[in-house]
């Protein structure tokens, strides 16, 4: 028996890509499979592979960034499969502009579908895995979370999928649900068109799917509310935003307090301007 064996997930962005791997890794330990990317025709080729192969998989066309649509695609689950034991929102777009050249057009669509999106598969799979008591949503984050210059926009996206996802497990903590984020490194279309990238053909998205199938898994039953980081080669675990010591007290705080706090017990030159450049 497959590792997923008698699952049925829906995996977003899945038309190429690490959603594609995650898709296909998924159908081949044993789950029935949706594989959702708004270039329909990229899906129905990865279905088509999945049933190729003597798996179970449909194809879905639709823009998660529609709350309908989003709420239909796992519909879509639940009818062909009987029930949705897993959601992976891959789905993503990336931006990048200085702050003075960006666009509140291309802003706003990175926003809808990389946190929205996210959001609308993910509230839809909510109601329906709370009703069963059992479930897993992995939302794909990334590193860019903490801050990448000239990508304000995604990294405020990927920042808002980490603290959904706490949220999250927060909310399904004793439901029987889990909810995890993933930052993967991989070569990607994505990757593939940022000149910073780190990446090369070397880093397959195929060395990224095993840790998704784990954690739409039942083996991963104790594992929720994690940020996770997978190089392919390295894991990680990230600490959400906690407080760093010092902690400067004062009775009364007036400029010249700050000031010394941030001048002296702060130590900024732990951070010097030269790291923004």
């Amino acid at each position: 028996m497959g590792t997923l064996a008698g699952k049925a997930v829906v995996v977003t962005g899945a038309g190429r890509g690490l959603g594609e791997a995650y898709a296909v890794h998924a159908a081949a330990a044993g789950a029935a499979v949706v594989v959702n990317d708004v270039l329909g025709e990229l899906a129905e080729a990865v279905a088509e592979r999945i049933r190729a192969a003597g798996g179970r998989a449909v194809a879905n066309g639709h823009s998660v960034a529609d709350p309908v649509r989003a709420a239909e695609l796992v519909e879509q689950c639940v009818d062909e499969f009987g029930k949705v034991d897993g959601l992976v929102n891959n789905a993503g777009i990336r931006h990048d502009a200085k702050p003075w050249d960006d666009s509140p057009e291309r802003i706003r669509e990175v926003i809808e579908v990389n946190v929205l999106g996210s959001m609308y598969c993910g509230t839809a799979a909510a109601r329906a895995m709370h009703g069963q008591g059992s479930g897993a949503i992995l939302n794909i984050a990334s590193l860019a979370l903490v801050g990448q210059g000239g990508a304000a926009a995604y990294s405020a996206s990927k920042a808002a999928v980490a603290s959904m996802t706490v949220s999250w497990a927060v909310d399904f903590a004793r439901q029987g649900v889990r909810v995890n984020a993933l930052c993967p490194l991989a070569y990607t279309p994505m990757a593939a068109a940022d000149p910073r990238a780190t990446t090369g053909p070397r880093d397959s998205p195929d060395r990224i799917a095993p840790l998704v199938t784990y954690l739409l898994s039942d083996r991963s039953a104790h594992v929720t509310g994690q940020v996770i980081r997978f190089t392919g080669t390295q894991l990680h675990l990230y600490r959400q935003f906690s407080r760093k010591p010092p902690t400067p007290e004062r009775e009364q705080w007036d400029v010249a307090d700050f000031a010394a706090a941030f001048d002296g017990e702060f130590d900024m030159e732990e951070f010097p301007s030269k790291r923004f450049s």
